[in-house]
């Protein structure tokens, strides 16, 4: 009856030594997989950010210096304060402010209008709500290139073409369907007996949202509009089409201006990338708290 005893234990801990060395391998792919796709995602800006400090001789070296020998911050002060006559850095700042406008109006009225429509598509029962949803998602889905005639046509009769409020009106478009489906389903998340407690106090249904999903939707309200304000700011084809004057040119059409027809100053097109990537890191970076939080947790449940 003693061999079984001693036998068992010796039998568990040699299943445990042949268990350890694949963890590790385990562990070890999963960190080389971790270190490759950090690489690849933070390798394109890190080396953007290089690119808008060295110098031009260090840019033309051959071979590449993947660390600049010379570090300037001329091209910095070239495009945001700097005071020489230049057209492309007045023409830069004239569209950092026009992307700043347009991104942030659209953001707003997305937002307001997308939360209005996502809380009536996830709360209300109406005849063809689902086809509705898809009806708002194909129009999302829909290339600009296919859209682009029609628009320049209607901004034309409108009188808005070459405007800031024209490329409002056409971000907005699409950007709105892009919150009523992340809204929707966000709010899915969120107990209807919250709105029935609101409604017994006296709410109406916009009062219920206004007054109790909204406050508890705050994640995922940031992080949505955290990605509508990315749609706007990037969006080239319909700027690059609708506008032609630094009054209402956006900064991907500022930065294409960059590239000449005999020419390209890659390091004054980088320093113009770094900053343009400024402002939606610096949105990311202060509240990525609530972002990460509306991205993973969904909402208040009850």
């Amino acid at each position: 009856m003693a061999a079984p005893s001693t036998l068992a234990p010796s039998a568990a801990s040699g299943s445990v030594k042949r268990r350890r060395p694949r963890r590790l391998a385990r562990s070890a792919l999963l960190y080389a997989g971790m270190v490759i796709a950090l690489v690849v995602v933070v390798a394109p800006f890190g080396w953007l950010l290089i690119s808008s400090v060295a110098a031009p001789v260090d840019l033309l070296a051959k071979p590449l210096h993947w660390i600049p020998e010379h570090v300037t911050f001329d091209r910095y002060v070239q495009l945001t304060i700097g005071s020489e006559p230049n057209d492309q850095a007045q023409g830069f700042r004239s569209a950092l402010f026009n992307s700043t406008i347009i991104a942030s109006s659209v953001t707003a009225l997305s937002m307001v209008v997308g939360t209005v429509a996502a809380y009536a598509f996830a709360r209300l029962h109406f005849p063809g709500r689902g086809w509705l949803i898809l009806a708002f998602m194909a129009t999302y889905m829909l290339p600009p290139i296919a859209l682009i005639l029609p628009l320049y046509q209607i901004m034309g009769a409108l009188g808005l073409r070459d405007t800031p409020l024209a490329l409002i009106l056409i971000y907005s478009s699409f950007v709105t369907p892009f919150v009523i489906w992340i809204m929707r389903g966000y709010i899915q998340t969120i107990s209807s007996d919250l709105d029935d407690a609101a409604r017994v106090d006296g709410c109406s249904r916009l009062g219920a949202l206004v007054r109790v999903i909204v406050p508890v939707s705050t994640p995922g309200l940031l992080s949505t509009a955290l990605l509508a304000f990315l749609l706007a700011w990037d969006e080239f084809l319909y700027a690059l089409i609708l506008t032609s004057t630094n009054a209402s040119k956006t900064l991907p059409v500022a930065l294409n201006d960059f590239i000449g027809r005999f020419g390209l100053d890659f390091g004054l097109l980088a320093t113009g990338g770094v900053i343009a990537a400024l402002p939606p890191l610096v949105i990311a970076l202060v509240f990525q708290r609530y972002i990460v939080a509306g991205l993973t947790t969904g909402g208040v449940k009850g």
